[in-house]
């Protein structure tokens, strides 16, 4: 398998491919010139943003500075609204159900390094996929980690770091995040 196969299927890869760093050096470009634009440029920013990611919808809006990695493992549902300084490193899928609401200062990481030292010299890393379900909402300053699944109808507090899978109907907060509530229709 190459580097980018390896990537995408959670093995660990040398991240230092001179294919990947391409593709890399292609989205980082882009999100240099989306966030130069004039924020009133709503149909300009649209366009390079369509350009960035890897699927979307027709009605978002990802507030500036905007930065990630490769872009096209990025899909971004209907109704889809990001704060500020929104990081997102999808070394592998990165996918975000409809309707859903990010605070200022969030990021979401899919990559990691190995624990092994002699791994971590040689380049190695690993990425892992995070899914966002539907109607959820993460409030600002939220660290989202390799493989996790956040459910439909969920929200984060503020300052959260999430290490694994939220069910669906939840409100969870903290560093580790734990669920505090259930929510009840």
């Amino acid at each position: 398998m190459i580097e980018k196969e390896k990537m995408l299927a959670g093995e660990l890869y040398i991240a230092s491919d001179e294919e990947l760093k391409k593709q890399l050096q292609i989205a980082k470009d882009l999100c240099y010139e989306y966030n130069q634009m004039k924020p009133s440029n709503l149909r300009k920013r649209k366009e390079i943003m369509k350009k960035i990611l890897g699927k979307t919808k027709e009605k978002f809006l990802i507030e500036q500075p905007f930065i990630c990695d490769y872009g096209w493992n990025i899909e971004i549902g209907e109704n889809f609204y990001a704060n500020h300084n929104l990081v997102i490193l999808d070394c592998n899928k990165v996918i975000f159900g409809d309707n859903v609401l990010i605070g200022p200062n969030c990021s979401f990481y899919t990559v990691g390094h190995p624990i092994d030292p002699m791994q971590r010299k040689q380049g190695y890393e690993y990425a892992k996929p995070i899914q966002i379900g539907n109607d959820v909402w993460i409030g600002g300053n939220v660290v989202i980690l390799p493989g996790v699944k956040i459910g439909n109808r969920c929200v984060i507090g503020a300052g959260s770091v999430v290490t694994k899978e939220i069910p669906d109907d939840c409100i969870a907060v903290g560093n580790p995040c734990k669920i505090v509530k259930r929510i009840k229709d």
